[in-house]
């Protein structure tokens, strides 16, 4: 009998945690009733009945795929998530899966336990909650302007076995930084290396040989290239993209709310670098990122 009074009561206190994660409870990740912004009401990471909630930004999509960074999170809190087959919701509604996209606040309902990988994975998701605010696509714009680099002046990236991100001078934070570098490098095959060009020179990825003659040397790193991007005070004008008579602006209805002006370089030696200049994009009120323009290029 009490064997049996034990079993009932481990199932009701199951069923009570199931309750607490499912996409409707708000306790549990799940999405406020009515139209206004969905917010979770237990803190982000915290447990509750035996569940916890963790505010995750979407930094790349891949068929259902998630590579997430922990909100305000260190360069560790980067997650790797399959969202097929899992409960979503999108303002309180009901929603499936390929509807979220990258840029997007998410609320992951787990069971507390994160199995330590990298990326690190959340162990039993139950639900995950889109934010209705808070979206900002800026660490898939930088992602692009990392794979631009790659594609431009390729030599200097060919047959690289070591490849180093430095975003350390972008206002992405240090888990979005440490997830648009792992993607970075997902995508050719390489384990990033973070750090600037100074790090990587004390650590041993960047040499300098002395310069016969010279008390000068000249460094190179014989094995890798560094991609770095580097934010800086907005002094160009963004113009708008230019449209025949008659036809409609892509940006017509497009609310600046904000600009962001920044340099982009891929580094394999002092004689072998390849610079965007005064790169500058314009944040809509939306919170996504027009495509960016390049203000000048240069090739060392």
């Amino acid at each position: 009998m009490k064997r049996l009074v034990c079993a009932l009561l481990g199932l009701t206190l199951c069923m009570g945690v199931l309750a607490a994660c499912g996409p409707g409870d708000s306790s549990g990740g799940g999405s406020s009733s009515g139209g206004g912004s969905a917010s979770s009401s237990v803190p982000d990471g915290s447990s509750s009945g035996g569940s916890a909630v963790v505010v995750c930004r979407i930094i790349d999509e891949d068929d259902g795929s998630l590579l997430l960074a922990k909100q305000d999170g260190g360069s560790g809190d980067v997650y790797r998530l399959d969202a097929s087959g899992l409960p979503v919701t999108l303002e309180g509604e009901s929603s499936a899966a390929d509807e979220i996209e990258s840029g997007m606040l998410v609320e992951v309902c787990y069971d507390g336990g994160v199995m330590e990988t990298f990326p690190a994975q959340l162990g039993s998701v139950t639900s995950i909650n889109v934010r209705s605010e808070g979206f900002d696509d800026l660490a898939e714009l930088y992602l692009d302007v990392l794979e631009d680099l790659w594609e431009v002046d390729s030599g200097l990236n060919e047959n690289i076995t070591e490849l180093g991100v430095d975003l350390s001078g972008t206002r992405l934070s240090a888990a979005e930084q440490s997830a648009v570098a792992w993607a970075f490098g997902e995508e050719h095959g390489l384990a990033p290396v973070q750090g600037t060009y100074e790090e990587l020179l004390e650590q041993g990825y960047i040499t300098g040989e002395p310069l016969e003659g010279s008390d000068a040397k000249f460094y190179q790193w014989a094995d890798g290239c560094l991609f770095s991007i580097r934010e800086k005070e907005s002094k160009v004008a963004f113009s708008l993209p230019t449209v025949q008579e008659g036809e409609d602006s892509p940006l017509k209805d497009y609310h600046v709310s904000d600009t962001v002006t920044f340099d982009a370089q891929k580094w394999r030696s002092g004689t072998g670098a390849y610079f965007f200049s005064d790169c500058t994009s314009v944040r809509g009120s939306s919170g996504e990122w027009s495509d960016y323009q390049v203000g000048g290029e240069a090739i060392s």
